[in-house]
């Protein structure tokens, strides 16, 4: 499997701050559907945060993205594991295959593969 990208997630009510923020640091818009907003490097485009202040179909916030090159493999190894999974292998309306597995950590990950 290929890790393609991993995008920190930031839960936020804060839209235009954040946004406003990481455009000091040289992030630039590159997706807002309303409810994510994803920044990017121009000069390193997997290089990005996203903020959100829900999610529109999970029921939680995750707090990392991982886009992968085969995200139903991705979602049988992790199953095979017993890990929690928080929200259900899906394709979602904005061209994503995606799931939320819970970490040993506690923490939610966001596992997509683009369609």
């Amino acid at each position: 499997m290929v890790v393609r990208r991993v995008v920190p997630n930031i839960s936020s009510d804060a839209a235009q701050e954040t946004r406003a923020f990481y455009g000091l640091l040289g992030f630039e818009e590159v997706m807002d559907l309303g409810w994510i907003t994803t920044l990017a490097s121009p000069s390193q485009p997997t290089a990005q945060v996203s903020f959100m202040a829900y999610d529109k179909t999970a029921p939680v916030v995750a707090d990392m993205s991982v886009e992968v090159d085969d995200v139903d493999a991705a979602y049988a190894a992790v199953r095979e594991t017993g890990a929690e999974i928080v929200h259900p292998l899906q394709d979602e309306e904005w061209g994503v295959r995606r799931f939320f597995v819970r970490d040993p950590n506690g923490r939610v990950v966001n596992v997509l593969g683009h369609r």
